[in-house]
Protein backbone atom coordinates (compact mmCIF):
# COMPACT_ATOMS: atom_id res chain seq x y z
CA UNK A 1 0.00 0.00 0.00
CA UNK A 2 1.81 3.22 -0.91
CA UNK A 3 0.21 6.20 0.98
CA UNK A 4 0.39 9.38 -0.50
CA UNK A 5 -1.03 13.42 0.90
CA UNK A 6 -3.08 15.82 -0.90
CA UNK A 7 -3.97 19.24 0.56
CA UNK A 8 -7.30 20.57 -1.60
CA UNK A 9 -7.54 24.21 -0.93
CA UNK A 10 -10.92 26.00 -1.92
CA UNK A 11 -12.34 29.21 -1.57
CA UNK A 12 -14.47 28.29 1.50
CA UNK A 13 -12.75 25.57 3.08
CA UNK A 14 -9.67 22.67 2.83
CA UNK A 15 -8.61 19.56 3.00
CA UNK A 16 -6.06 17.01 3.24
CA UNK A 17 -6.55 13.87 2.06
CA UNK A 18 -5.05 10.52 2.16
CA UNK A 19 -4.64 8.44 -0.73
CA UNK A 20 -3.99 4.59 -0.47
CA UNK A 21 -3.13 3.05 -4.12
CA UNK A 22 -2.82 -0.83 -3.74
CA UNK A 23 -1.78 -1.06 -7.25
CA UNK A 24 -5.68 -1.43 -8.76
CA UNK A 25 -7.08 0.85 -7.14
CA UNK A 26 -7.25 4.29 -5.65
CA UNK A 27 -9.14 4.99 -1.81
CA UNK A 28 -9.48 8.55 -0.41
CA UNK A 29 -9.86 9.33 3.32
CA UNK A 30 -10.01 12.24 4.60
CA UNK A 31 -7.49 13.55 7.56
CA UNK A 32 -8.33 16.58 8.47
CA UNK A 33 -10.61 19.35 7.11
CA UNK A 34 -10.64 23.09 7.74
CA UNK A 35 -12.07 26.42 7.12
CA UNK A 36 -10.82 28.77 4.81
CA UNK A 37 -12.30 32.62 6.31
CA UNK A 38 -10.92 35.45 4.70
CA UNK A 39 -10.29 38.23 6.79
CA UNK A 40 -11.42 41.90 5.85
CA UNK A 41 -8.85 44.44 7.13
CA UNK A 42 -9.41 48.14 6.65
CA UNK A 43 -11.63 47.49 3.66
CA UNK A 44 -8.99 44.96 1.97
CA UNK A 45 -10.29 41.15 1.94
CA UNK A 46 -7.11 39.18 2.47
CA UNK A 47 -6.36 35.28 3.28
CA UNK A 48 -4.80 34.21 6.07
CA UNK A 49 -2.20 32.40 4.76
CA UNK A 50 -0.12 31.31 7.85
CA UNK A 51 -3.32 29.46 9.20
CA UNK A 52 -3.37 27.88 5.87
CA UNK A 53 0.09 26.64 6.42
CA UNK A 54 -0.51 25.78 9.64
CA UNK A 55 -3.62 23.39 8.98
CA UNK A 56 -1.31 22.02 6.39
CA UNK A 57 0.92 21.11 9.26
CA UNK A 58 -1.86 20.05 11.06
CA UNK A 59 -2.57 17.28 8.45
CA UNK A 60 0.60 16.34 8.06
CA UNK A 61 0.79 15.50 11.98
CA UNK A 62 -2.63 13.82 11.89
CA UNK A 63 -0.92 10.96 9.72
CA UNK A 64 2.51 10.86 10.77
CA UNK A 65 1.61 10.73 14.88
CA UNK A 66 -2.01 9.79 14.78
CA UNK A 67 -1.87 7.17 12.89
CA UNK A 68 2.22 6.03 12.19
CA UNK A 69 1.91 6.26 8.51
CA UNK A 70 4.84 6.93 6.42
CA UNK A 71 4.18 9.53 3.41
CA UNK A 72 5.13 9.05 -0.02
CA UNK A 73 5.02 12.43 -1.31
CA UNK A 74 2.90 15.35 -0.64
CA UNK A 75 0.90 17.17 -3.47
CA UNK A 76 -1.33 21.33 -3.09
CA UNK A 77 -3.51 22.40 -5.63
CA UNK A 78 -5.44 26.28 -4.71
CA UNK A 79 -7.75 28.18 -6.56
CA UNK A 80 -5.89 30.69 -9.07
CA UNK A 81 -5.07 33.77 -9.55
CA UNK A 82 -3.88 34.77 -6.18
CA UNK A 83 0.17 35.29 -4.75
CA UNK A 84 1.89 36.32 -2.38
CA UNK A 85 5.22 38.42 -2.35
CA UNK A 86 8.18 37.89 -0.87
CA UNK A 87 11.52 40.24 0.19
CA UNK A 88 15.13 39.67 -0.24
CA UNK A 89 15.43 37.62 2.83
CA UNK A 90 12.19 35.48 1.23
CA UNK A 91 10.02 36.94 3.62
CA UNK A 92 6.63 37.26 2.90
CA UNK A 93 5.52 40.95 2.56
CA UNK A 94 2.07 40.56 4.14
CA UNK A 95 -1.15 38.40 3.26
CA UNK A 96 -2.12 37.62 -0.09
CA UNK A 97 -4.86 39.53 -0.94
CA UNK A 98 -8.57 38.04 -1.88
CA UNK A 99 -9.26 38.43 -5.67
CA UNK A 100 -13.03 39.14 -4.65
CA UNK A 101 -11.45 42.41 -3.10
CA UNK A 102 -12.76 45.69 -4.78
CA UNK A 103 -9.10 47.17 -5.92
CA UNK A 104 -9.23 45.44 -9.36
CA UNK A 105 -12.62 47.24 -10.08
CA UNK A 106 -11.71 49.65 -12.85
CA UNK A 107 -8.48 47.64 -13.64
CA UNK A 108 -9.63 46.33 -16.68
CA UNK A 109 -10.14 49.89 -18.14
CA UNK A 110 -6.27 50.82 -17.02
CA UNK A 111 -5.12 48.20 -18.97
CA UNK A 112 -6.50 48.69 -22.17
CA UNK A 113 -5.21 52.16 -21.90
CA UNK A 114 -1.86 50.47 -22.32
CA UNK A 115 -2.46 47.44 -24.40
CA UNK A 116 -5.37 46.67 -26.37
CA UNK A 117 -7.99 44.24 -25.35
CA UNK A 118 -7.44 41.66 -28.51
CA UNK A 119 -3.54 42.36 -28.27
CA UNK A 120 -3.70 41.06 -24.63
CA UNK A 121 -6.11 37.92 -25.65
CA UNK A 122 -3.59 36.87 -28.83
CA UNK A 123 -1.10 36.76 -26.16
CA UNK A 124 -2.27 35.05 -23.55
CA UNK A 125 -5.75 33.11 -24.78
CA UNK A 126 -7.51 34.03 -20.64
CA UNK A 127 -10.95 34.94 -20.23
CA UNK A 128 -10.79 38.50 -19.45
CA UNK A 129 -12.38 38.69 -15.26
CA UNK A 130 -11.14 41.68 -13.26
CA UNK A 131 -9.36 39.31 -10.94
CA UNK A 132 -6.41 38.16 -13.39
CA UNK A 133 -2.84 38.54 -11.74
CA UNK A 134 -2.23 41.15 -14.16
CA UNK A 135 -4.96 43.37 -12.78
CA UNK A 136 -4.15 42.71 -9.39
CA UNK A 137 -0.34 43.71 -9.98
CA UNK A 138 -1.75 46.63 -11.80
CA UNK A 139 -3.72 47.71 -9.02
CA UNK A 140 -0.62 47.61 -6.52
CA UNK A 141 1.51 49.65 -9.09
CA UNK A 142 -1.52 52.00 -9.22
CA UNK A 143 -2.23 52.10 -5.46
CA UNK A 144 0.61 50.45 -3.37
CA UNK A 145 3.71 50.99 -5.77
CA UNK A 146 6.09 50.31 -2.38
CA UNK A 147 5.25 46.79 -2.41
CA UNK A 148 6.07 45.74 -5.68
CA UNK A 149 9.18 47.70 -5.53
CA UNK A 150 10.06 46.21 -2.25
CA UNK A 151 9.45 42.49 -4.19
CA UNK A 152 11.81 39.89 -4.96
CA UNK A 153 9.46 37.06 -6.04
CA UNK A 154 6.27 36.25 -7.08
CA UNK A 155 4.45 33.20 -5.79
CA UNK A 156 1.01 31.43 -6.68
CA UNK A 157 -1.00 30.31 -3.51
CA UNK A 158 -0.03 26.42 -3.96
CA UNK A 159 3.68 27.52 -5.25
CA UNK A 160 3.72 29.87 -1.87
CA UNK A 161 2.88 27.00 0.41
CA UNK A 162 5.26 24.31 -1.30
CA UNK A 163 8.11 27.06 -0.48
CA UNK A 164 6.75 27.21 3.40
CA UNK A 165 7.31 23.37 2.70
CA UNK A 166 10.84 23.31 0.76
CA UNK A 167 12.26 26.53 0.70
CA UNK A 168 12.21 26.55 -3.36
CA UNK A 169 10.79 29.24 -5.37
CA UNK A 170 9.20 27.57 -8.48
CA UNK A 171 5.78 28.21 -10.47
CA UNK A 172 3.77 25.27 -11.82
CA UNK A 173 2.22 25.83 -15.18
CA UNK A 174 -1.49 25.23 -14.72
CA UNK A 175 -1.65 27.44 -11.73
CA UNK A 176 0.65 30.00 -13.86
CA UNK A 177 -1.46 30.10 -16.64
CA UNK A 178 -4.89 31.46 -14.60
CA UNK A 179 -2.60 35.12 -14.35
CA UNK A 180 -2.91 36.29 -17.95
CA UNK A 181 0.25 36.64 -18.00
CA UNK A 182 2.02 33.80 -19.34
CA UNK A 183 1.93 33.68 -23.15
CA UNK A 184 -0.64 30.69 -24.10
CA UNK A 185 1.78 29.70 -27.47
CA UNK A 186 5.06 29.51 -25.81
CA UNK A 187 4.16 28.41 -22.12
CA UNK A 188 6.42 30.98 -21.06
CA UNK A 189 6.25 34.27 -19.27
CA UNK A 190 4.86 37.13 -22.04
CA UNK A 191 7.64 39.66 -21.06
CA UNK A 192 6.64 41.83 -23.70
CA UNK A 193 3.20 41.91 -22.82
CA UNK A 194 3.85 42.85 -18.88
CA UNK A 195 6.70 45.74 -20.47
CA UNK A 196 4.14 47.13 -21.74
CA UNK A 197 1.99 47.14 -18.75
CA UNK A 198 4.67 48.58 -17.28
CA UNK A 199 4.53 45.66 -14.39
CA UNK A 200 7.97 43.35 -13.34
CA UNK A 201 9.26 40.41 -14.54
CA UNK A 202 12.33 39.77 -12.77
CA UNK A 203 10.25 38.96 -9.88
CA UNK A 204 8.36 35.58 -11.45
CA UNK A 205 10.15 32.62 -11.12
CA UNK A 206 10.48 29.41 -13.56
CA UNK A 207 8.12 26.97 -14.34
CA UNK A 208 8.30 23.36 -13.71
CA UNK A 209 5.30 21.27 -15.25
CA UNK A 210 2.91 18.86 -13.38
CA UNK A 211 4.00 15.71 -12.46
CA UNK A 212 7.96 16.18 -11.49
CA UNK A 213 9.17 15.82 -7.91
CA UNK A 214 10.25 19.57 -6.77
CA UNK A 215 12.10 18.58 -3.45
CA UNK A 216 11.77 17.35 0.06
CA UNK A 217 10.34 18.83 2.84
CA UNK A 218 12.53 21.27 4.44
CA UNK A 219 15.10 20.01 7.27
CA UNK A 220 13.97 22.81 9.58
CA UNK A 221 10.76 21.52 9.29
CA UNK A 222 11.10 18.24 9.96
CA UNK A 223 12.77 18.93 13.00
CA UNK A 224 9.81 20.39 13.98
CA UNK A 225 7.19 18.31 13.29
CA UNK A 226 9.58 15.61 13.90
CA UNK A 227 9.11 13.72 10.40
CA UNK A 228 11.24 11.99 7.40
CA UNK A 229 12.29 14.26 4.29
CA UNK A 230 8.98 13.61 2.10
CA UNK A 231 9.05 13.94 -1.33
CA UNK A 232 7.12 17.71 -2.62
CA UNK A 233 5.50 17.13 -6.32
CA UNK A 234 4.80 19.85 -8.23
CA UNK A 235 0.95 18.59 -9.35
CA UNK A 236 -1.50 20.40 -11.34
CA UNK A 237 -2.06 23.43 -9.08
CA UNK A 238 -4.63 25.07 -9.91
CA UNK A 239 -7.73 23.07 -8.28
CA UNK A 240 -9.64 22.52 -12.16
CA UNK A 241 -6.25 21.23 -13.43
CA UNK A 242 -6.11 18.57 -11.21
CA UNK A 243 -10.00 18.00 -11.28
CA UNK A 244 -9.53 17.52 -14.92
CA UNK A 245 -6.91 15.18 -14.69
CA UNK A 246 -9.54 13.05 -12.71
CA UNK A 247 -12.30 13.17 -15.54
CA UNK A 248 -12.84 9.44 -16.19
CA UNK A 249 -13.07 9.41 -20.10
CA UNK A 250 -10.24 7.83 -21.98
CA UNK A 251 -11.57 7.91 -25.95
CA UNK A 252 -14.33 9.87 -27.73
CA UNK A 253 -15.32 13.59 -27.38
CA UNK A 254 -16.65 15.23 -24.53
CA UNK A 255 -16.66 18.06 -22.03
CA UNK A 256 -16.46 18.91 -18.29
CA UNK A 257 -17.40 21.01 -15.57
CA UNK A 258 -15.89 21.14 -12.78
CA UNK A 259 -18.47 22.14 -10.50
CA UNK A 260 -18.64 24.06 -7.02
CA UNK A 261 -18.13 28.04 -5.67
CA UNK A 262 -17.39 28.27 -9.19
CA UNK A 263 -18.45 26.41 -12.76
CA UNK A 264 -15.53 25.91 -15.25
CA UNK A 265 -16.78 24.25 -18.58
CA UNK A 266 -14.87 23.26 -20.95
CA UNK A 267 -12.73 20.48 -22.79
CA UNK A 268 -9.11 19.25 -23.36
CA UNK A 269 -6.76 20.52 -26.49
CA UNK A 270 -3.79 19.69 -27.37
CA UNK A 271 -2.86 23.34 -28.89
CA UNK A 272 -4.42 26.93 -27.70
CA UNK A 273 -7.33 27.86 -29.76
CA UNK A 274 -6.96 31.70 -30.48
CA UNK A 275 -9.32 33.26 -33.14
CA UNK A 276 -11.65 35.93 -33.20
CA UNK A 277 -14.43 33.21 -32.58
CA UNK A 278 -12.83 32.73 -29.14
CA UNK A 279 -12.04 35.85 -28.61
CA UNK A 280 -15.55 37.46 -29.26
CA UNK A 281 -17.16 34.51 -26.80
CA UNK A 282 -14.09 34.54 -24.14
CA UNK A 283 -13.04 31.81 -23.86
CA UNK A 284 -9.91 30.96 -21.72
CA UNK A 285 -7.17 28.78 -22.45
CA UNK A 286 -5.74 27.48 -19.39
CA UNK A 287 -2.76 25.05 -19.16
CA UNK A 288 -3.16 21.33 -17.80
CA UNK A 289 -1.09 17.95 -17.28
CA UNK A 290 1.01 17.14 -20.03
CA UNK A 291 1.12 20.44 -21.94
CA UNK A 292 -2.45 20.22 -23.21
CA UNK A 293 -4.86 23.26 -22.99
CA UNK A 294 -8.42 23.60 -21.09
CA UNK A 295 -10.18 25.39 -23.47
CA UNK A 296 -13.28 26.66 -21.17
CA UNK A 297 -15.60 29.19 -19.43
CA UNK A 298 -15.61 30.56 -15.97
CA UNK A 299 -18.86 30.68 -14.97
CA UNK A 300 -19.94 32.52 -11.38
CA UNK A 301 -21.23 28.67 -9.98
CA UNK A 302 -22.92 27.80 -6.71
CA UNK A 303 -21.39 30.75 -5.18
CA UNK A 304 -24.69 32.30 -5.83
CA UNK A 305 -26.58 29.57 -3.90
CA UNK A 306 -23.81 29.26 -0.94
CA UNK A 307 -24.59 33.32 -0.80
CA UNK A 308 -28.35 32.57 -0.55
CA UNK A 309 -28.37 29.92 2.41
CA UNK A 310 -25.24 31.99 4.24
CA UNK A 311 -27.88 35.15 4.27
CA UNK A 312 -30.55 32.85 5.22
CA UNK A 313 -28.64 31.13 8.38
CA UNK A 314 -27.89 35.15 9.76
CA UNK A 315 -31.68 34.83 10.32
CA UNK A 316 -31.80 31.89 12.18
CA UNK A 317 -33.53 29.46 9.43
CA UNK A 318 -30.73 27.14 8.99
CA UNK A 319 -31.88 24.41 6.43
CA UNK A 320 -29.75 22.43 4.92
CA UNK A 321 -28.87 22.17 1.40
CA UNK A 322 -30.82 19.16 0.53
CA UNK A 323 -34.23 20.97 2.37
CA UNK A 324 -33.61 23.81 0.11
CA UNK A 325 -33.55 21.84 -3.19
CA UNK A 326 -36.34 19.97 -2.27
CA UNK A 327 -38.38 23.12 -1.68
CA UNK A 328 -37.22 24.21 -5.09
CA UNK A 329 -38.29 21.23 -6.55
CA UNK A 330 -41.81 21.69 -5.90
CA UNK A 331 -42.24 25.39 -7.06
CA UNK A 332 -43.22 26.23 -10.30
CA UNK A 333 -40.53 26.00 -13.26
CA UNK A 334 -39.35 29.08 -15.66
CA UNK A 335 -40.85 31.94 -13.37
CA UNK A 336 -37.72 33.67 -13.89
CA UNK A 337 -33.86 33.66 -14.83
CA UNK A 338 -30.56 35.49 -13.49
CA UNK A 339 -27.59 35.75 -15.47
CA UNK A 340 -25.16 33.95 -13.14
CA UNK A 341 -22.48 36.23 -14.42
CA UNK A 342 -23.73 39.67 -13.70
CA UNK A 343 -21.44 41.69 -11.54
CA UNK A 344 -24.69 42.37 -9.26
CA UNK A 345 -24.08 38.66 -8.22
CA UNK A 346 -20.03 38.70 -7.86
CA UNK A 347 -19.80 40.42 -4.43
CA UNK A 348 -20.69 38.27 -1.02
CA UNK A 349 -23.87 39.87 0.75
CA UNK A 350 -27.83 39.52 0.54
CA UNK A 351 -28.17 37.31 -2.45
CA UNK A 352 -31.81 36.95 -1.95
CA UNK A 353 -32.10 40.29 -2.52
CA UNK A 354 -30.01 40.65 -5.49
CA UNK A 355 -31.55 38.42 -7.24
CA UNK A 356 -35.19 39.89 -6.96
CA UNK A 357 -33.58 43.31 -7.81
CA UNK A 358 -31.75 41.37 -10.74
CA UNK A 359 -36.02 40.45 -11.36
CA UNK A 360 -37.18 43.37 -10.78
CA UNK A 361 -35.25 45.07 -13.72
CA UNK A 362 -35.57 42.75 -16.54
CA UNK A 363 -38.91 43.02 -15.71
CA UNK A 364 -39.52 38.96 -14.38
CA UNK A 365 -42.09 38.07 -12.29
CA UNK A 366 -40.72 38.21 -8.47
CA UNK A 367 -39.47 34.87 -7.33
CA UNK A 368 -41.73 34.54 -3.89
CA UNK A 369 -39.76 32.56 -1.31
CA UNK A 370 -36.54 30.30 -0.30
CA UNK A 371 -37.70 27.47 -3.16
CA UNK A 372 -38.32 30.07 -6.19
CA UNK A 373 -35.24 31.90 -5.32
CA UNK A 374 -33.29 28.17 -5.30
CA UNK A 375 -34.94 27.08 -8.34
CA UNK A 376 -34.11 30.73 -10.58
CA UNK A 377 -30.68 29.95 -9.36
CA UNK A 378 -30.40 25.97 -10.58
CA UNK A 379 -32.85 26.78 -13.76
CA UNK A 380 -30.50 30.07 -14.75
CA UNK A 381 -27.15 28.01 -14.04
CA UNK A 382 -28.46 24.66 -15.95
CA UNK A 383 -29.36 27.79 -18.96
CA UNK A 384 -25.96 29.18 -18.54
CA UNK A 385 -24.54 25.58 -18.93
CA UNK A 386 -26.01 24.76 -22.39
CA UNK A 387 -25.28 28.13 -23.55
CA UNK A 388 -21.67 27.89 -22.52
CA UNK A 389 -21.69 24.56 -24.01
CA UNK A 390 -22.91 25.89 -27.38
CA UNK A 391 -20.58 28.31 -27.69
CA UNK A 392 -17.78 25.49 -27.22
CA UNK A 393 -19.06 23.56 -30.09
CA UNK A 394 -19.12 26.45 -32.15
CA UNK A 395 -15.34 26.93 -31.92
CA UNK A 396 -14.55 23.50 -31.72
CA UNK A 397 -17.18 22.92 -35.27
CA UNK A 398 -18.46 19.71 -33.85
CA UNK A 399 -21.27 18.61 -31.01
CA UNK A 400 -19.68 17.12 -28.00
CA UNK A 401 -22.32 13.94 -26.92
CA UNK A 402 -21.25 13.92 -23.33
CA UNK A 403 -20.87 16.38 -19.90
CA UNK A 404 -18.68 14.88 -17.51
CA UNK A 405 -19.16 16.79 -14.08
CA UNK A 406 -16.75 16.26 -11.44
CA UNK A 407 -16.17 18.49 -7.87
CA UNK A 408 -18.28 19.08 -4.89
CA UNK A 409 -21.33 20.19 -7.21
CA UNK A 410 -21.97 16.49 -8.22
CA UNK A 411 -24.21 16.27 -4.68
CA UNK A 412 -26.03 18.56 -6.17
CA UNK A 413 -28.62 16.17 -7.81
CA UNK A 414 -31.07 18.79 -8.47
CA UNK A 415 -29.17 20.75 -10.85
CA UNK A 416 -27.66 17.41 -12.73
CA UNK A 417 -31.06 16.66 -13.34
CA UNK A 418 -31.42 20.07 -14.76
CA UNK A 419 -28.41 20.32 -16.80
CA UNK A 420 -29.32 17.10 -18.27
CA UNK A 421 -32.99 18.39 -19.57
CA UNK A 422 -31.01 21.40 -20.40
CA UNK A 423 -27.96 20.16 -22.64
CA UNK A 424 -30.41 17.73 -23.82
CA UNK A 425 -27.72 15.22 -23.45
CA UNK A 426 -26.55 12.64 -20.85
CA UNK A 427 -24.91 13.82 -18.18
CA UNK A 428 -22.10 11.89 -16.11
CA UNK A 429 -21.19 12.42 -12.70
CA UNK A 430 -18.14 11.99 -10.29
CA UNK A 431 -15.62 11.81 -8.84
CA UNK A 432 -17.07 13.87 -6.22
CA UNK A 433 -13.65 14.36 -4.68
CA UNK A 434 -11.93 15.34 -7.96
CA UNK A 435 -9.83 17.81 -6.93
CA UNK A 436 -7.83 15.81 -5.06
CA UNK A 437 -7.93 12.57 -7.04
CA UNK A 438 -6.36 14.46 -9.87
CA UNK A 439 -3.72 15.78 -7.10
CA UNK A 440 -2.91 12.19 -6.20
CA UNK A 441 -2.88 10.32 -9.71
CA UNK A 442 -0.10 13.49 -10.85
CA UNK A 443 1.87 12.70 -7.81
CA UNK A 444 1.54 8.50 -8.83
CA UNK A 445 2.87 9.34 -12.09
CA UNK A 446 5.39 11.67 -10.65
CA UNK A 447 6.85 8.52 -8.30
CA UNK A 448 6.80 6.39 -11.00
CA UNK A 449 3.75 4.13 -10.44
CA UNK A 450 1.54 5.09 -13.12
CA UNK A 451 2.89 5.66 -16.81
CA UNK A 452 0.63 8.32 -18.18
CA UNK A 453 -2.49 10.30 -17.85
CA UNK A 454 -4.61 7.70 -19.63
CA UNK A 455 -3.56 4.87 -17.41
CA UNK A 456 -4.27 7.46 -14.47
CA UNK A 457 -7.86 7.32 -15.94
CA UNK A 458 -8.38 4.05 -16.12
CA UNK A 459 -7.45 3.80 -12.43
CA UNK A 460 -10.38 6.80 -11.70
CA UNK A 461 -12.71 4.74 -13.56
CA UNK A 462 -11.97 1.47 -11.79
CA UNK A 463 -11.85 3.52 -8.57
CA UNK A 464 -15.30 5.45 -8.27
CA UNK A 465 -18.77 4.23 -9.25
CA UNK A 466 -20.04 7.24 -11.43
CA UNK A 467 -23.94 8.65 -11.67
CA UNK A 468 -25.39 9.57 -14.84
CA UNK A 469 -28.54 11.39 -15.67
CA UNK A 470 -30.54 11.18 -19.10
CA UNK A 471 -32.14 14.43 -20.75
CA UNK A 472 -36.49 14.11 -19.95
CA UNK A 473 -38.79 16.96 -20.21
CA UNK A 474 -36.63 18.25 -23.02
CA UNK A 475 -39.05 19.91 -24.92
CA UNK A 476 -40.62 22.42 -21.51
CA UNK A 477 -36.53 22.93 -21.61
CA UNK A 478 -36.59 23.74 -25.39
CA UNK A 479 -39.55 25.91 -25.25
CA UNK A 480 -38.34 28.10 -21.70
CA UNK A 481 -34.91 28.55 -23.22
CA UNK A 482 -35.69 31.55 -25.67
CA UNK A 483 -36.89 32.91 -22.21
CA UNK A 484 -33.83 32.04 -20.20
CA UNK A 485 -31.86 33.98 -23.12
CA UNK A 486 -34.09 37.29 -23.51
CA UNK A 487 -33.89 37.53 -19.27
CA UNK A 488 -29.83 37.74 -19.78
CA UNK A 489 -29.32 40.37 -22.70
Amino acid sequence: MLNLLAFDYGASSGRAILGKYDGNRLKLCEVHRFSNDPVMVNGTLYWDVLRLFYDMKQGILKLRHGENIEIASIGTDTWGVDFGLLGSKGELLGNPVHYRDDRTSNMLQEAFKLVTKEEIYKCTGIQFTKFNTIYQLLALKLGNAHILDEARTLLFMPDLLNYFLTGIKKTEYSIASTSQMLNAKSGSWDEELLGKIGLPFDILTDIMQPGQIMGTISKLLCEELVINEIPVVSVAEHDTASAVMAVPSINGKYAYLSSGTWSLLGTEVSAPLINEKSFRLEYTNEGGFGNTIRLLKNIMGLWIFQECKRTWDKTGEKLSFDELESMAELCEPFKCFIDPDDDLFYSPGNMPEKIIQYCEKTGQPIPEGKGEIVRCIMESLAYKYRMTMEGLEDILGYKIPVLHIVGGGCKNLLLNRFTANALGRPVVTGPVEATAAGNLICQLIALGELSDINEARKLIARSFVPGEYLPSETEEWEDAYGKFRKAIR
